[in-house]
C-alpha cells in the first residue's frame, strides 16, 4: 500500500481530487489508518482511476462516470450516452466556429471602414404574439399614419389595450411598400373593417439591431444590419419588423432624436 501523496505523484491526479473522488464513490481508498487518518492506495487501483479520467476526458460527468463504474452498464447503453456527448460536442463547436466568423466579419467590417459600426447586430429569437393590424399599399415609409388611426380608433372602440410595443411589418418594398401596422394584443379582437386579428408567427433566428435617434436617419441601421446579413453568411427568409419602443413626443415626428426603434429580419444560414 501506498499513501495517498505518493499515489498523487504516480497518478499525477492531485490530494485534493482524489479525496473528492472518495467523496462522489468514484475511488476510495484501500484503507484509511483510524489512529492518524492517512489514507492509504494500491497499485492496483491505478487501472480504475485511468477509466475515471479517461471517460472525464470524453467529458462525462462524475455522476455519469459513477453509473458505468458501478452499474456495469450494457456497451449498448454506453454508446448511447457517448453519441449524445458527441452530439453536444459538435454543437459547441459548431457555436464557436459561427462566434469566430462573426468575429471575422467584423474585423474586416473594421478594415474597410476604419472605424467601429455604431450598430451592433444580435441573433434573437421571437416568440409568437397575438396581433391586431391594418395592412394596406403606401406611397413612402413615412405615410402610414392613416393606418396607425384607424386601427387605434377600432380598439379604442373596443376598449382593448395593447400589451407591447407597436411595429410595422413590411411584406414588400418593391415594386410597392406592402405595410402592416400591427399592435400586440392579450386575446383576440373582433374584426371591424380592415382590421384583423391573428396571431404572428414567431421567429426562430431574427438579425436584431436599435436605432436610437430619429426617423429620417433610420436607413443607417438598415445599411448596417444589411451588410451584416450578408457578410456572417445568412439571407432574409420573411417580412421585416420595425418596432418602436420609444416612439416619437409628437406623433409622425420624423425628426425627434429620442425616438428608439428595433429593427428584426427574419434570417436563416
Amino acid at each position: 500500500m501506498i499513501k495517498i501523496g505518493d499515489f498523487s505523484k504516480l497518478s499525477q491526479v492531485t490530494v485534493k481530487t482524489l479525496r473528492y473522488y472518495d467523496e462522489m464513490g468514484l475511488l476510495h481508498p484501500l484503507e484509511i489508518d483510524r489512529f492518524t487518518g492517512y489514507r492509504y492506495y494500491s497499485f492496483d487501483q491505478l487501472p480504475r482511476l485511468n477509466r475515471i479520467l479517461a471517460l472525464k476526458d470524453l467529458g462525462l460527468s462524475l455522476e455519469q462516470i459513477g453509473q458505468l463504474l458501478e452499474k456495469g452498464l450494457p456497451v449498448e447503453q454506453l454508446r448511447g450516452m457517448l453519441r449524445l456527448k458527441q452530439a453536444e460536442l459538435q454543437q459547441q463547436l459548431d457555436a464557436e466556429q459561427e462566434r469566430l466568423a462573426r468575429v471575422a466579419a467584423r474585423l474586416r467590417q473594421i478594415e474597410q471602414e476604419d472605424e467601429l459600426s455604431t450598430y451592433d447586430v444580435v441573433i434573437k429569437k421571437v416568440e409568437p404574439m397575438l396581433v391586431a393590424s391594418v395592412r394596406d399599399i403606401i406611397p413612402a415609409y413615412p405615410e402610414q399614419g392613416h393606418l396607425w388611426e384607424e386601427l387605434e380608433k377600432d380598439l379604442g372602440q373596443q376598449k382593448v389595450t395593447p400589451c407591447g410595443p407597436c411595429f410595422t411589418l413590411y411584406h414588400a418594398d418593391e415594386p410597392e411598400i406592402d405595410a402592416e401596422v400591427c399592435e400586440p394584443v392579450a386575446g383576440l379582437v373582433a374584426a371591424g373593417g380592415r382590421v384583423r386579428s391573428r396571431e404572428l408567427a414567431g421567429l426562430e433566428a431574427a438579425a436584431s439591431v436599435i436605432h436610437h435617434g430619429p426617423f429620417v436617419t433610420i436607413g443607417e441601421a438598415y445599411t448596417a444590419i444589411l451588410k451584416w446579413i450578408e457578410a456572417n453568411g445568412y439571407r432574409c427568409i420573411g417580412p421585416v419588423r420595425e418596432i418602436y419602443l420609444q416612439i416619437p413626443k409628437r406623433p409622425g415626428d420624423q425628426n425627434d432624436p429620442s425616438t428608439v426603434t428595433e429593427i428584426q429580419f427574419p434570417v436563416e444560414k
